[in-house]
């Protein structure tokens, strides 16, 4: 199909929209479409929903580290010098699990230098970020923040410089109860329980030619190693788990053949193949954005189809889940293309090495006020979206680690912290989104994505047939709740809605709460943080299963049903 550098290349709706009459809100126009119909059985089961898809990424750039979570300066900060006002909002969300430190920062990290006296510890430059590691927050230190947020900490080993040494040190220090070298370090250093990390991510997009350590041209290489690591954590704890990388991104020219090479070597050892991906789309294209997530349903199918032709070809009992954790949608302008070029820019623009560039020492204290371009509503619209697609694979997603989460959780900056209108969707994934995930049979008008390219490697084909109304559903069968959530695509139509739950037998309305605006320019601040809140849409109603609302443009809704 063809790819081209979209200008604006706002798609139409595939089948002529349907006016019903027009209503005005404020000063927009919002028409009103042909009706739209889902329906949700019990029977259509998909898997069950993994708390820890609600995940966030925490890495050392920019001021996430440097400034929100630590600063010894700032009012609120403990004996650690975190910031417990962003502690204590963080605990409020019920945030499952973070992934941390890194990211391309563990590549050149050695965690040994990170602990103990910080009178002692040593500063190495960041060959990944051009910033200096001074190593103020380290292993210990992270992993404390992690238990103070009451959150789980899933870890990063450095598999770029470090060595099977470093990685059995690594587990022995973090979660061995005692009686070795390794272990009593860490009572020495101030923490006498093992902190018990589960979660072991073996190497950071270790295809990247970016990547300190790379593994680009040799996955066997890769695979072997991650195959001889996982066996020895393992027998450091047997209790654990670990992820290995997949290609970085499905532009890669490698992908997915690289993964493939690598699985064939440690399909045995390993619980997790880990995935990253970050959708772009041109600003103000709203089906480009919003429709994103069928690319990332389709880096799923694909990963899915590979791990089970390894497990075949393995002879192998066991199934692979995946772990998306990395992941983000964002707004970016067309940059120049290079016509020819192809994805080998993606390796040539590595090799270029700027005799200019400086190192940044960061000063927490410092932390400059940044402001993201836009409104709050995209922002939640495009990350629930995403969400919707990873609980429509719940039987095989099961973390997934939002790159910014920590940001749409909480805000903040250098003195304060606030809810953005992402935190109330976020937070609502948090609290419903449990137990099993149903399949949500979709009838409604539907808009095509033509083809484009932001630059040379970031180039999405032409996909036609998606819904406006994009949805998924959570059955928690002990207690009878069914939680529906759903966006509406459309920037233009308000849709009448029709929810078939007549399979449940019984079904009566808890509530039905909606995020909207007719500006999406606004967000909200510290100074007003109530601009954009949840809010009751009173016409929902069910009489004999069939549950009736609207769902206006761009909207975010979150339907909470007693069923059975």
């Amino acid at each position: 199909m063809p790819i081209y550098a979209a200008k604006d290349c706002k798609s139409r709706p595939k089948a002529a929209v349907i006016l019903i009459h027009t209503e005005i809100h404020g000063h927009k126009e919002v028409n009103m479409a042909r009706k739209a119909k889902l329906t949700i059985h019990p029977k259509f089961k998909i898997g069950e929903i993994s708390p820890r898809l609600f995940s966030t990424f925490l890495e050392p750039i920019g001021t996430m580290v440097n400034g929100t979570m630590y600063n010894p300066k700032h009012p609120t900060a403990d004996e650690n010098g975190f910031r417990t006002d962003f502690i204590d909002a963080l605990k409020q969300t019920g945030m499952p699990a973070v992934r941390l430190p890194g990211g391309n920062y563990v590549s050149c990290w050695d965690w040994k230098d990170s602990i103990g006296p910080k009178s002692e510890r040593k500063t190495h430059l960041d060959l990944a970020w051009h910033q200096y590691i001074t190593n103020d927050v380290g292993h210990d230190e992270y992993l404390k923040w992690a238990e103070l947020v009451n959150t789980e900490a899933m870890y990063t080993a450095n598999l770029g410089t470090g060595d099977i040494r470093d990685a059995i040190a690594l587990v022995e220090y973090t979660n061995h109860e005692g009686g070795s070298y390794w272990s009593d370090l860490r009572r020495k250093n101030g923490h006498e329980k093992p902190y018990g990390v589960k979660t072991w991510y073996l190497g950071n997009e270790m295809d990247g030619p970016w990547q300190i350590g790379s593994w680009e041209k040799d996955p066997r290489g890769y695979g072997v190693r991650v195959n001889e690591i996982s066996k020895a954590v393992k027998w450091v704890d047997g209790s654990i788990e670990t992820a290995v990388c997949a290609s970085s991104a499905p532009f890669m020219s490698h992908y997915p053949q690289w993964e493939e090479d690598v699985l064939q070597q440690c399909y045995e050892s390993v619980d997790y193949i880990s995935m990253h991906h970050y959708h772009v789309a041109p600003p103000g294209d709203y089906h480009a954005l919003l429709g994103g997530s069928i690319y990332y349903e389709d880096y799923i199918n694909t990963e899915i189809a590979l791990c089970d032709l390894i497990q075949t070809k393995m002879r192998s009992p066991k199934k692979l889940m995946l772990s998306i954790d990395e992941y983000g949608t964002m707004a970016r302008p067309n940059g120049e293309l290079h016509p020819g070029w192809g994805p080998h820019s993606i390796y040539a623009s590595h090799y270029v090495f700027d005799p200019n560039r400086k190192y940044i020492r960061h000063d927490p204290d410092k932390m400059p006020d940044r402001e993201f371009p836009g409104g709050d509503m995209m922002h939640l619209l495009t990350t629930a979206s995403t969400l919707l697609a990873f609980i429509r694979h719940a039987d095989r997603v099961k973390i997934a680690c939002m790159t910014g989460g920590l940001g749409a959780l909480c805000s903040s900056n250098h003195d304060h912290v606030w809810k953005s209108a992402s935190h109330y969707m976020f937070a609502q994934f948090i609290r419903f989104a449990k137990g099993m995930s149903l399949q949500v049979a979709t009838d409604c008008e539907t808009f095509d994505i033509p083809g484009y390219a932001i630059d040379d490697n970031s180039q999405y084909a032409t996909r036609e047939g998606l819904n406006y109304i994009d949805s998924c559903a959570a059955w928690d069968e002990s207690c009878g709740a069914l939680n529906i959530f759903l966006i509406n695509r459309s920037d233009e139509n308000e849709y009448p809605l029709e929810i078939d739950l007549t399979g449940f037998g019984s079904a009566y309305l808890i509530e039905h709460l909606e995020m909207y605006s007719e500006d999406m320019s606004v967000k909200n601040t510290y100074e007003s943080p109530d601009n954009l809140l949840p809010k009751v849409n009173k016409e929902t109603e069910i009489i004999d299963g069939m549950l009736t609302t609207h769902v206006k443009p761009l909207s975010w809704n979150v339907i909470r049903v007693n069923v059975g």
